[in-house]
This record gives structure tokens, sequence and C-alpha cells, in this order.
């Protein structure tokens, strides 16, 4: 899961990252001068595919409010160093989807991360049935007619997304950025059909039909649903 952090407190850094990293998000520090754009460059800066975990200070209502403006529609989560209720009633109504008072935990972030992106694509049970598919929306591998299927690190990124939209169509670089958004090593986007190929044959082996669910849309991208 990917993630990025706006702390311009540079002795908090070290721990900080580490931290987030042990529950394993991918972490990506924005420069300074970030907010200093606007419109579709700060978009830019900010891409897609990562949550953003934003540090309290008197310019956080504004950068808030620049980056929705932006059409950047990630979760922001706003951290805090004391409780405050008005002012978490502030940045909430701004734009920010959660906030949380230092120290911060990486398996809470992560754990908030999910939740915001389930309600936000209108799921608000934990999990959901998918035809013969069980689908758990905090991290668990699927199970297929009550069996696990076990999926990469990548692959349960990919499959957790299409479920997150069952039976809309999501761009190949839709996935590409949520998986290798803030990676340095970026391999060729055909890298997701090569995931998706695995995640289907996986699905098939254990349904009792033989059904693959992740349907390819010509030019579109790729869609995950139940059999007909």
């Amino acid at each position: 899961m990917n993630l990025l952090l706006f702390e311009l407190r540079t002795e908090r850094h070290t721990g900080l990252v580490k931290e987030l990293r042990s529950a394993g998000l991918t972490v990506t520090m924005l420069p300074e001068d970030v907010f200093d754009a606007e419109g579709p460059t700060l978009a830019l800066r900010l891409g897609t595919g990562a949550g953003l975990l934003l540090a309290d200070s008197d310019a956080a209502p504004r950068q808030i409010a620049a980056i929705r403006r932006a059409g950047y529609t990630e979760p922001v989560i706003v951290m805090r160093d004391v409780r405050n209720a008005r002012r978490a009633a502030e940045l909430l109504d701004t734009g920010a989807d959660d906030d949380m008072v230092i120290p911060v935990k990486g398996p809470e972030v992560r754990a908030r991360l999910r939740s915001i992106a389930r309600r936000s694509a209108g799921h608000a049970s934990a999990q959901t049935s998918i035809g013969e598919i069980t689908v758990f929306f905090d991290g668990r591998d699927p199970e297929v007619q009550g069996e696990r299927v076990q999926l990469s690190s990548r692959e349960s990124v990919i499959f957790q997304h299409l479920a997150m939209n069952t039976s809309r169509i999501v761009s190949k670089q839709t996935l590409y950025d949520v998986v290798y958004g803030l990676s340095d090593d970026r391999p060729f986007d055909k890298v997701i059909d090569v995931h998706i190929c695995k995640i289907r044959k996986k699905l098939s082996a254990a349904s009792a039909i033989g059904h693959s669910y992740i349907e390819t849309v010509r030019r579109r991208g790729y869609t995950l649903a139940a059999p007909e």
C-alpha cells in the first residue's frame, strides 16, 4: 500500500518512516515546496494510488483544500500533536478523511487507509461476496468456496482494488499506479497483465465452475464480476 508523507519536522522523519514501513506501507516523503503548485501541477505531483499522511500545521486547511480542488481523491489523514475536537472538525470539514494523534502506529494507519477506501467505494462491511469469492477488505487473502486463495503482495493489491470496484471497469494505468506509483523500480505496464493472468489462474483453479472472475475490457481495462 502506497503512502505519501508530508512532515516538515525532519527530526521525526526516520522514526516515522520506519514505523510506517514496518506495517508494509511504501512511503514517499513529499518535498517542502509541494504545495507551492496548484491545480493540474499539484495533482501531477501527488499522483494517484497513494493516500496522504499530513502533519497538522497552520497551513493544513489551505493545503487540504488545495489538493481537493486539484482533484486529488485519495484518502487524507492528518496527524496532530494533541487532541482538539474543534481543530479536528475544521480539518474534516475542509476535506480530510480522518485524523490521528501522534505517536501514530503503522498498522493503525494502514487499517484507516483501507477503511476510508472501502467506504469511498460504497462498502460498509469489512467483507463482501462476489459469486463464490469472499473478499476481505482488511488485507487477508480471498476465499473461494471457503478455501483460501493465496496471493502475492502485488496480486493482493490488484485484487483488492478490483474488488473495491466490483463490476466497474478499472484501467490498467490505475492498477499500475496503485502497485508501482511510488516505486523507484517501475517496470513496463505489461507487468499488470502478468499479475492479472496469475490471479485468474488461482481463482479459476479454486472455482467449482472454473470461472476466472476477472474480465478484460478491450482498450479500457479490467473488471471483477460474478458469473452471470
